[in-house]
């Protein structure tokens, strides 16, 4: 049986890209023994979700398709993700 929690209250993940410091919303999902994060990058709802290796990457859902934010960028806040987890 898959339960699914959530954390409704938002949280802001700092990261600075290009040299510009930038924060972005964020609320933490949990289900079962998994989590994800979901982040609004602009005016896109992306979902960081740890992969078969552990690390975080970036899902953009279906309904967001053709908004994706820049790779880099996500990249970056991938990397500000993995270190709030540790």
């Amino acid at each position: 049986m898959l339960i699914f929690v959530s954390m409704e209250e938002a949280f802001f993940i700092p990261v600075v890209y290009r040299g510009t410091p930038h924060q972005f919303e964020a609320t933490l999902r949990h289900w079962g023994y998994s989590h994800a994060f979901h982040v609004k990058v602009g005016e896109t709802m992306v979902i960081f979700e740890r992969d078969e290796e552990g690390n975080y990457r970036a899902v953009i859902p279906p309904e967001e398709k053709g908004k994706a934010p820049e790779r880099e960028l996500l990249q970056v806040i991938g990397e500000a993700i993995e270190s709030i987890v540790k």
